[in-house]
């Protein structure tokens, strides 16, 4: 479920004699003769120590520099050094990977958090630097009465770094993925090289960056297509004694389209067992009457536990920001996150789910964690990269765990579970969304890739030849 900054260094005899320098004073310095103003590779113990921390708090990987361009020009200049010293590199957003995706040990680490200018705001599009947050392009587009069709739960990522593996949200079913409203992306290779490309242009490599984990090129700007935005968002939240009334409803909804976003989730009750979770919402115009009871026709819910609200749409948007206060102020924002994020087949997913949370005991989830389970129609669903079960509908089905305390045996052993739950899930026909906490193998990779595998490598031995780029993942 992040942004940061960039900048540029103009020749390598420079690069190289800052960082020498830089290593040996172990402290951040400005631009070296020769270098354009703001130039800045920082060496610091601080800066270093940042980077080898994401909101995962497992994997623990020390660069040897920071980078923060504010330029395209100075992630390519950056890169071409870089693979001139054999030093891999990894771009970072928010930090918000949580296994160590975004880190490289020993290489260079470009923050681009200073590239995160939104340019211009269009009645069908908005075009952005990588390293803004979602949040910061949802102020600006609202101030047009627009909005991007599909926004992650959590508005604190980044641009670049939800591009580089999807992005998905409540109106998935009805937009596809946040990589499906992609109309243009300036990228930097990994030779260096900046190129913009889109579905008319360099097609094969819009194709190998959208959801191509940062393998053969760094995304430096996004056009995006955007909607007008809805006036207000009528929440309903529905509450099921078990998980297969939950998934029949579900189903029943999807089907007659009821609601314009659609999620669900089977949460910890306090007691030890669990509460299924039907979350949904229909956009209005604050001046029609909502028909609650033709909405809710049929349902088979513990209505009289049933919690509607009426909300702004940014409200509803930033709805996550209040649960981000709580664990900040009680400290588990900042314990691991051993997450498992999975894609299920429509057509068994109820038996899948149920096995895995029979076996699951609610504090490995946490007192404030979930389990995501709810169906989408794939319809619109069209990036390459994107792997998903080969059906009109699945369930996104995600361990989300947040655990009460910082305790790594635990981390470790959650770990070590999500490998064996991904194994299962992968033999029933589910898939993984590829920001989850435990390690893969390149035959893994190229196993979860399937007949996209060739995309992404070609595009790597063409875009990246040295192979400097994003080794966190390990796929190549």
């Amino acid at each position: 479920m992040t942004p940061n900054r960039r900048t540029l260094l103009n020749a390598s005899v420079s690069a190289t004699a800052m960082l020498a320098s830089t290593a040996l004073a172990g402290q951040s310095h400005g631009p070296s003769s020769g270098s354009p103003a703001g130039a800045e590779l920082n060496c610091s113990p601080e800066a270093c120590a940042a980077a080898s921390e994401d909101f995962g708090h497992i994997i623990h990987k020390r660069p040897r520099a920071v980078f923060r361009p504010t330029t395209s020009a100075g992630i390519a200049e950056i890169l071409r050094w870089a693979g001139q010293q054999g030093l891999t590199v990894a771009a970072r957003g928010q930090g918000h990977g949580i296994y160590g995706r975004s880190m490289t040990e020993g290489g260079i680490v470009i923050d681009l958090g200073a590239l995160a200018t939104i340019h211009r705001v269009e009645p069908d599009r908005v075009v952005v630097d990588a390293g803004a947050t979602w949040h910061a392009v949802l102020e600006a587009t609202l101030a047009k009465g627009l909005v991007p069709p599909v926004l992650t739960n959590y508005l604190g990522l980044s641009v670049g770094g939800t591009l580089a593996v999807g992005g998905i949200g409540g109106s998935s079913s009805r937009h596809g993925l946040q990589t499906d409203q992609v109309l243009e992306l300036d990228v930097v290779t990994g030779e260096g090289r900046q190129l913009t490309c889109s579905p008319t242009s360099s097609a094969g490599l819009y194709d190998a960056v959208r959801a191509g984990l940062a393998q053969c090129a760094i995304i430096a700007r996004a056009t995006l297509r955007l909607v007008r935005v809805p006036e207000r968002v009528r929440r309903f939240q529905l509450s099921y004694p078990d998980l297969p009334s939950l998934t029949a409803d579900q189903r029943r909804v999807l089907d007659a389209a009821r609601f314009d976003q659609l999620q669900g989730a089977v949460v910890p009750d306090g007691a030890g067992g669990w509460r299924y979770l039907l979350e949904a919402g229909v956009f209005h115009d604050g001046q029609s009457p909502v028909d609650d009871e033709a909405l809710l026709a049929g349902l088979s819910d513990r209505r009289e536990s049933a919690v509607i609200t009426d909300l702004t749409f940014r409200d509803d948007a930033n709805a996550f920001a209040k649960l981000e206060t709580l664990l900040r102020s009680n400290g588990q924002w900042f314990n691991p996150h051993p997450w498992l994020l999975t894609f299920l087949p429509g057509s068994n997913a109820m038996e899948i789910a149920s096995e895995v949370i029979a076996g699951i005991n609610s504090e490995d989830i946490g007192p404030f964690g979930r389990i995501t389970y709810y169906p989408m129609v794939t319809d619109e669903c069209r990036t390459p990269l994107v792997r998903l079960p080969g059906e009109r509908i699945v369930f996104p089905f995600n361990l989300i765990r947040i655990p009460a305390s910082a305790d790594k045996a635990n981390a470790e052993r959650l770990i070590a579970r999500n490998r064996e739950l991904y194994d299962r899930i992968r033999g029933a026909g589910g898939v993984l969304y590829p920001v989850s906490a435990f390690p893969m193998s390149s035959r893994d990779w190229a196993d979860h890739f399937g007949a996209q595998w060739p995309l992404l490598r070609e595009a790597k031995a063409q875009h990246d030849r040295g192979s400097h780029l994003t080794p966190g993942y390990k796929l190549f």
